[in-house]
C-alpha cells in the first residue's frame, strides 16, 4: 500500500477487468451519469458517487444508508473523456491485504453513441476468486447505466452477494459485512 504522503505510481497497476459498452448518449451525459450522486443512485443500486472533479480531489461512493462504501482520490480528470480514481472498499484490512484498486472510465464519441470503457486495475495480482465480485457487478452496473441513459429507467437487476469473492476474503482473514 502507498505510504501517506508518497505519490501513487499507477504505472505498476495491472488491468484485471475491462468492459466496453456502447450507449446512445452524448459524452457529456455519460460523464454526468458517472460523476453525479443524482444519476448514480439510480443505476448503481442506491449507491451515490460523490466526486471532486479535479486531480487530487476526493472520490466517495456512499451506500444507501449514507456510509462511505468506497473512498478514493481522483488521479486523472479530463471531462468528458477520462476519469481515473482510486477505488478502495472500506472494509477493515481489505486495502492492506489486497492493495489499491484503480478504476478508469474512458468515454469516446462513436457516431451518435458513446463507447464507454471501464478498466479496473490492481496494485498487485489478485486471484480470480477475489476478482469474481467485480466481474459480476460491473456488467450489471454498466448495463443499468446504459438503460437509464437510453430509456430513462435503470435495470432492476437482482444479484446475490458475491459468494466466491466473500469466501476468498474470509479465508484471508478479512471481515466481510454480514
Amino acid at each position: 500500500m502507498t505510504e501517506p504522503g508518497r505519490a501513487l505510481d499507477i504505472s505498476t497497476f495491472k488491468p484485471e477487468t475491462v468492459y466496453t459498452i456502447y450507449i446512445a448518449a452524448s459524452p457529456e451525459k455519460v460523464w454526468q451519469a458517472l460523476t453525479s450522486a443524482e444519476f448514480s443512485r439510480h443505476y448503481f443500486f442506491g449507491f451515490a458517487v460523490e466526486a471532486e472533479l479535479r486531480e487530487g480531489g476526493a472520490f466517495i461512493v456512499r451506500a444507501p444508508d449514507g456510509s462511505e462504501h468506497i473512498s478514493g482520490k481522483v488521479i486523472a480528470c479530463e471531462p468528458p473523456q477520462l476519469l481515473t480514481i482510486t477505488w478502495d472498499v472500506n472494509w477493515p484490512g481489505l486495502v492492506e491485504a489486497l492493495g489499491r484498486t484503480l478504476v478508469t472510465y474512458e468515454i469516446e464519441a462513436a457516431g451518435d453513441a458513446v463507447r464507454l470503457t471501464m478498466t479496473e486495475a490492481h496494485e498487485r495480482p489478485l486471484s480470480d476468486d477475489i476478482l469474481s465480485g467485480g466481474r459480476a457487478g460491473w456488467p450489471a452496473i454498466l448495463s443499468s447505466l446504459k438503460s437509464l441513459l437510453e430509456t430513462g429507467q435503470p435495470l432492476a437487476v437482482k444479484m446475490s452477494p458475491p459468494a466466491r469473492m466473500l469466501a476468498a476474503l474470509e479465508a484471508m482473514g478479512i471481515q466481510v459485512p454480514g
